[in-house]
């Protein structure tokens, strides 16, 4: 795997676990936990299929079930190599964030969208109960409901994360950014495909609310608390309630440049 910046996976977890022996030190008030979560790991793996069981846990749902779990799905390398770029996406686009380790310790946009990871390598292979499980555990601890069955690409951005809604049959494609508040639903009045796509390289703002089997083109931009019921060809940006087309993006990929401004054409 490698990042824009060209970090391999192991790098990326070189890194991690060289930023919590630095703060170990620097915090010894945290070093315990540093310990646990990340430094007893040689592995991003199992360091993270621990941590995940221990955030989703609860009295019913004990952090032993998850564990194995999140265990089986973290040992498959396409969903490891994911995480990473899921990691490198962060701190490559996140302002707030200024290190490896923050998206592993304490980003629950990313928590979430590894935990959804788990709970999609189980729906693909027919444990559709205990995936479901698991999305119900997410959107109690990170008030976050991405259903199992979705289809969630690699090198993704999740900000802040509240409120987020990611629909059945919807497809999220490789790297993309998604702030806050969207919604990735239906419309309501049908069944079957019935969700948005959503193509590689599209930044969603704040509270974009996208609805029904549509798609949002390539490199495109929606606009903070816009509400899209058509579709969005690539490079455009759509805004407004309901959205329209007020312009064009003059970068490829603004997920990664971040830039929620514009100007109407």
């Amino acid at each position: 795997m490698n990042s824009k910046n060209g970090m391999s996976l192991s790098s990326v977890w070189e890194k991690i676990r060289a930023e919590a022996t630095e703060s170990a030190k620097s915090e010894p008030v945290l070093a315990e936990y540093l310990q646990t979560v990340i430094l007893d790991h040689e592995d991003m793996g199992p360091a993270l299929s621990q941590h995940l069981a221990n955030k989703l846990s609860s009295t019913s749902t004990p952090a032993s079930l998850l564990h194995r779990i999140m265990s089986d799905a973290f040992t498959e390398s396409g969903i490891i190599d994911a995480v990473a770029r899921d990691i490198q996406a962060t701190v490559d686009r996140d302002s707030a964030c200024g290190n490896y380790s923050s998206p592993f310790l304490y980003f629950k946009g990313f928590l979430a969208l590894q935990s959804y990871r788990a709970a999609h390598h189980l729906w693909q292979r027919g444990d559709r109960s205990m995936a479901l499980l698991i999305q119900y555990r997410i959107s109690l601890v990170c008030a976050v409901d991405m259903h199992p069955a979705a289809v969630i690409g690699s090198g993704i951005m999740i900000d802040h994360a509240t409120g987020l809604v990611i629909g059945e049959t919807a497809v999220v494609e490789d790297s993309v950014s998604i702030m806050q508040s969207v919604t990735l639903g239906g419309t309501g009045k049908e069944s079957g495909d019935r969700h948005p796509k959503i193509r590689c390289g599209v930044l969603l703002g704040p509270g974009a609310k996208i609805l029904g089997n549509i798609e949002i083109g390539e490199d495109a931009m929606v606009a903070a608390s816009s509400v899209v019921l058509k579709p969005v060809p690539a490079h455009a940006i759509a805004a407004g309630v309901p959205a329209t087309i007020v312009g064009h993006t003059n970068t490829d990929e603004p997920s990664k440049v971040m830039d929620h401004y514009f100007k109407c054409s």
